[in-house]
């Protein structure tokens, strides 16, 4: 909207000249020519002579004769800044006369590069904010244009103008400010030394602020967009009003720059803008995509923060620290804190005692005889002094054996004393036993019914380790032994314990004699019902 085209090698050599416009600012006297230039776009239609340029200056502390002004204002005049006035000044003498009359103006892209280059001088480097709410007032402000080109009697062409400029105005504010705001996160995220109490505020802003920003243009720019589409049917109209308003002519034809808003062009981009015509990516999009993409470079600095083996914190502030050092002490004083800082000493190889490849090595040995270091994968390529891959330490046993040790002769102590108590019961009918032993009893009864397959005669069972024996025998009556927590009842069966070494009932085959009670028999045997109150 409004760029002038450089089509040619004609456009390309103007390109070239208007290039010199900006050697003012870092050309040698730039103090000067700054200065110079301040005077000359502080007013408007301001023509000045050299010495009026270098009296000036003298009232700003600038001391610059008359004949040095005039030199710095005709380098500026070949350089397009500035452009000579013709003028007859009355003066009283030949030498006033020489100096006076040549006088100098401000040239139109002369003034538009200094606004520029002051604008950026005096900028800060902090955050911008972003003028979110001129989105709310142009969907409002569209939406009168919209009304105004329905009703093309009743239009006010002067309302409407301001309306149209003060539309793109708004845009060309609102995108200039969200463009300046991202650069500035874009130059913040970067850094590695973000960290701290400064990482902290940062992903607040960056979290709350960017936020709000994505959410105005969620809730604006669709009704932005709404009436831009609904006023391209009747664009005409307002062009027309527009047009029918006082212009700006030039007197030698050349083309004039007009206000935004007065070409089909210029809406045409802006609705462009919000909705990514031509298969690219629509403003908002690209607002969201930024926000994205911030918010994970965020996340990225975080993770290295907070990474096991990484760096940590920045270094920002010892750097600090160490700059301040070196610019407080003298040539001596900043090598020895040079080498002492970065470890910068002369190259000597160092002992590692028994350890050493080559014994032979010793400190004044060079590196170029001595046998190469191996230097860790991780330290070499990475900068990170964290091992990766070794193996862990193997845990000594030793105390949890002594503790399974233990375990195991207390639970055979115990199991020692209930078969001691159940041999000690002999007929077991009406016999209290604790439930240690009572739990015995079950094992050795269910191991002897385990044996035969119907009970006809007398069953042993015992535990030779536990020095203790159960005979089951069939019976008219059921056996009941009563316990702490209730009483187990064998249905039809007579209960003796013994001693193991006591002599075996009936004529049991060998092999069934003499076999310890397993843990897993069942407590229920199919001739006999066992039930418990428990």
């Amino acid at each position: 909207m409004g760029e002038e085209q450089f089509d040619g090698q004609d456009g390309l050599e103007e390109r070239d000249e208007r290039r010199d416009l900006f050697r003012y600012v870092t050309a040698e006297h730039a103090t000067d020519y700054l200065a110079i230039m301040d005077l000359f776009t502080q007013t408007l239609l301001t023509d000045l002579s050299a010495a009026e340029v270098s009296e000036a200056l003298a009232k700003r502390g600038i001391a610059l004769s008359p004949e040095s002004a005039e030199e710095r204002c005709n380098r500026l005049v070949r350089w397009a800044n500035l452009m000579p006035a013709a003028r007859d000044p009355r003066v009283p003498t030949v030498a006033a006369l020489r100096h006076t009359r040549a006088r100098f103006q401000i040239t139109r892209l002369g003034g538009t590069v200094h606004r520029e280059v002051t604008k950026v001088l005096h900028l800060r480097d902090g955050a911008r904010e972003v003028a979110r709410e001129l989105l709310g007032s142009m969907a409002v402000l569209l939406t009168r244009i919209l009304r105004q080109a329905r009703q093309p009697r009743s239009v006010d062409a002067e309302v409407l103008a301001a309306d149209v400029t003060t539309v793109f105005a708004n845009q060309a504010y609102f995108a200039d400010s969200i463009r300046d705001f991202y650069a500035y996160l874009s130059s913040v995220l970067v850094r590695y030394d973000l960290a701290g109490e400064e990482y902290a505020s940062f992903k607040g802003l960056l979290l709350e602020y960017v936020h709000l920003i994505d959410t105005d243009v969620s809730r604006h720019s669709p009704a932005v967009l709404k009436c831009l589409e609904e006023l391209q049917p009747v664009l005409d109209r307002v062009l027309t009003a527009l047009d029918s308003l006082p212009g700006l002519a030039s007197a030698d034809g050349a083309p004039v720059e007009r206000l935004p808003g007065r070409q089909a062009e210029d809406w045409a981009q802006l609705l462009s803008w919000y909705s990514g015509g031509d298969g690219g990516m629509s403003g908002p999009a690209q607002l969201r995509s930024a926000a994205e993409s911030a918010l994970g470079q965020l996340l990225a600095n975080a993770r290295r923060m907070l990474a096991p083996g990484g760096t940590g914190g920045a270094r920002r502030s010892e750097l600090l620290h160490l700059a301040g050092l070196f610019a407080q002490a003298s040539v001596e004083e900043a090598h020895r804190g040079f080498s002492a800082a970065f470890g910068a000493y002369p190259a000597r190889h160092l002992g590692f005692g028994p350890e050493e490849p080559d014994s032979r090595s010793t400190a004044s040995t060079s590196w170029w005889d001595a046998a190469p270091v191996d230097v860790p994968v991780s330290l070499r390529e990475r900068g990170d002094r964290t091992a990766r891959g070794r193996a862990s330490r193997v845990p000594d046993p030793g105390m949890d054996i002594a503790r399974l040790q233990e375990e195991a002769a207390r639970e055979l102590a115990a199991r020692r004393a209930a078969g001691a108590e159940l041999a000690a019961a002999r007929a077991l009918n009406g016999v209290r036993l604790t439930p240690a032993a009572r739990d015995l009893l079950l094992e050795l009864v269910s191991a002897a019914l385990a044996r035969g397959k119907s009970l006809t005669e007398a069953v042993r069972a015992e535990d030779l380790d536990l020095d203790v024996a159960v005979e089951v025998a069939p019976s008219g009556s059921d056996t009941v032994v009563r316990s702490l927590d209730g009483d187990t009842t064998f249905a039809g069966v007579a209960l003796t314990a013994s001693d193991a070494g006591a002599d075996r009932v009936g004529d049991a085959p060998d092999g069934a004699q003499g076999q310890d009670a397993g843990p897993g028999a069942s407590q229920q045997p199919p001739s006999a019902a066992a039930g418990g109150s428990q």
